[in-house]
């Protein structure tokens, strides 16, 4: 490929991840190609600017070739600092939904350096190990569903604290039709646990092998088990937080709004699946349509109903009402941090949108919203400049729900609480 047609193609890529095309068709495409660009844009930019200056030492040079490269490495500079921008955006998302005096109920407010950008992680952002962490993997939560009833345990590896660290829950994501426990969820999983918390990553059946509600039951099942068994890992099994994205964000979303209903609890009717905090990430909130959101609308009939549900909308209207976490709201809801992106593609920040204003109506609890400019559907796949923001600040306000939930706890006098920092 001739170096004008690699910087032409570098520039429709570089053009798609800044303003992507939308639509239910175009959409998947579109957020194919714009994610890895806008997430990898300092990958891409040292690549462009290295291809542009081996061109310009040849004699036969391509002005066209050098002018779109200069077009592209002003183009992916944008991007870097769109992603770069998110450290300020969540700040501002915590402050607004937490207040101005957050950071001060923290064991202690984060330092430049914690804030800044982690370059020497990001040059090869797909290896994601640490030494700091342990592993447990393919723990069986139920045994009736092979590889799908698996979950693995991220704890320190240094050993937990004293009483007992507090718990994570990550649910992954994939259409409900794919995907499995170590794919998603690692960067975030990999700090708190490196900051003495219990993570735990579960696998659950797909349709359409498994229609839903099979998905939502066994999150469920693996709540109850993390309730049941955690204190064995060392984690608390009274402090359950729970975060996922995309359709693990429904799933969350769902199961943090359904506690305890013997609905999706089928022979474990009795079992506690109570969470204290959700965190889902650019996740579907309206299943049957009742937004009037056209792109809900189309989800709803052209995937969700012949491939998830495999049931029209119209036959049984209320199976996707009640799997629609906007119409499960109440005033017991939980805690939520919402994060989504404005460019989002496969699932539109509109619902994301809907689904915070009716949880800030109807809630007695704290709403924290971050809508991150710029930002395609899966941007916390992998460790990414806007990523490693997003991580950080996840693990600012979880450890303001921890410190809270342990306050209210010594004030009301309940031994065992955890002395976590």
């Amino acid at each position: 490929m001739s170096f004008l047609r690699r910087q032409v193609v570098t520039a429709a890529l570089t053009v798609n991840a800044i303003r992507p095309l939308s639509g239910f068709r175009a959409g998947i495409p579109s957020f194919m190609a714009g994610w890895l660009t806008g997430e990898l844009a300092p990958h891409v930019l040292a690549l462009t600017a290295a291809d542009a200056v081996t061109h310009a030492t040849r004699r036969s040079r391509s002005r066209l070739g050098l002018a779109v490269a200069a077009v592209n490495v002003a183009g992916l500079a944008f991007l870097i600092d769109q992603g770069r921008r998110v450290r300020t955006q969540a700040e501002e998302a915590l402050t607004e939904g937490l207040g101005l005096d957050y950071a001060e109920q923290l064991d202690a407010a984060p330092t430049p350096a914690d804030l800044a950008v982690p370059w020497r992680r990001l040059v090869n952002p797909f290896r994601m190990r640490s030494t700091e962490v342990r592993t447990q993997r393919d723990i069986v939560y139920d045994d009736r569903h092979g590889r799908r009833g698996l979950l693995d345990v991220y704890s320190p590896a240094g050993g937990v604290p004293d009483g007992g660290a507090p718990v994570l829950l990550h649910v992954h994501g994939g259409a409900w039709t794919i995907g499995t426990k170590e794919q998603q969820g690692i960067p975030l999983m990999q700090h708190l646990a490196a900051k003495g918390w219990v993570c735990v990553s579960v696998n659950y059946r797909l349709a359409p092998r498994d229609p839903f509600p099979a998905q939502i039951v066994d999150v469920k099942r693996a709540i109850a088990w993390i309730h049941e068994h955690i204190d064995e890992y060392g984690g608390d099994p009274d402090y359950l937080a729970i975060t996922g994205g995309s359709a693990g964000g429904h799933l969350v979303s769902l199961a943090a709004l359904t506690a305890n209903d013997p609905a999706y609890q089928p022979g474990f009717e009795d079992a506690d699946t109570s969470i204290q905090v959700a965190v889902p990430h650019y996740g579907v909130y309206d299943l049957a349509g009742s937004t009037g959101l056209r792109s809900a609308e189309l989800m709803r009939d052209r995937f969700l109903a012949p491939r998830v549900f495999q049931r029209r909308w119209s036959d049984d209207p209320d199976a996707f009402e009640q799997a629609s976490p906007i119409l499960r709201i109440t005033p017991d809801a939980p805690d939520f941090f919402v994060l989504h992106g404005s460019l989002d593609t496969l699932v539109g920040v509109d619902q994301a949108r809907l689904f915070v204003e009716r949880l800030r109506q109807v809630s007695r609890r704290t709403v924290v919203y971050a809508e991150l400019p710029g930002a395609q559907h899966a941007f916390d796949i992998f460790p990414s400049i806007r990523s490693s923001h997003v991580v950080r600040a996840i693990d600012r306000y979880l450890h303001w729900h921890w410190n809270g939930y342990r306050r209210e706890r010594a004030a009301a006098g309940v031994p065992g609480v955890g002395n976590q920092r």
